[in-house]
């Protein structure tokens, strides 16, 4: 067996005494490595049976298109890996942003998301985001301190216990305003609290899923 460039050769004797070649071992043959090989064959060959020139062209012209489309295999996967770090690197613009993908919700809305990270696999870029499901109205105390209170408007204190007071809401996060222009506050009998010191300010926050959606960068329809 003869190694030549990393070629493995093997020839083999046969019954007229004439050396030939049964095996080449590499998956990465050039055309300098097929005319090497020629070369040997050439030497090698019986002067009464020369080698067809015709077909040694053929076989040249075919091991030179396996080179060109190997080659061009290589461009198009280099081509295809730069623009995926594009789209990625164009994709990272977005986190922390609102985005939008064209899917309406059950209330006849356009869902929208808050980008958190970005991936790519498999070549696509995907927005790892999380839905923001309503818009709640900011409700502060009578200390001037923002308080929490659930879709259903009951107040929690800081360890999210239910402290039994209500803040009366129209519908998810949308708070009840008072003749006074302050939030109606409940007891835990459904009673209004008179006087209870709680403003509104006319801040809002958004309320999100505790999923996270993933959305492929392609089908963004807004950002905002």
């Amino acid at each position: 067996m003869a190694v030549e460039n990393n070629v493995s050769v093997n020839t083999s004797t046969g019954v007229d005494g004439n050396a030939y070649t049964s095996s080449i071992s590499n998956d990465q043959l050039t055309n300098n490595d097929f005319l090497r090989l020629m070369i040997e064959e050439l030497k090698m060959q019986d002067p009464t049976k020369p080698m067809d020139s015709q077909q040694m062209l053929s076989t040249q012209m075919q091991m030179s298109s396996i080179n060109t489309n190997l080659q061009t295999i290589e461009t198009m996967k280099y081509l295809a890996d730069s623009f995926a770090q594009s789209g990625l690197s164009n994709a990272a613009n977005v986190i922390g942003r609102n985005i939008e993908d064209g899917n309406v919700g059950e209330n006849g809305v356009n869902k929208a998301y808050t980008v958190r990270s970005v991936e790519s696999i498999d070549g696509v870029v995907y927005l790892k985001a999380q839905q923001i499901l309503y818009i709640e109205d900011q409700v502060k105390d009578k200390d001037g301190e923002y308080i929490y209170y659930n879709v259903q408007g009951e107040i929690l204190d800081k360890e999210g216990n239910k402290t039994g007071n209500k803040v009366a809401l129209e519908g998810p996060g949308k708070i009840i305003l008072g003749e006074d222009g302050n939030p109606v506050i409940l007891d835990k009998n459904n009673e209004i609290i008179k006087d209870s010191g709680y403003t509104a300010d006319g801040t809002v926050m958004p309320v999100y899923s505790d999923q996270l959606t993933s959305i492929p960068f392609s089908s963004v329809t807004k950002i905002f």
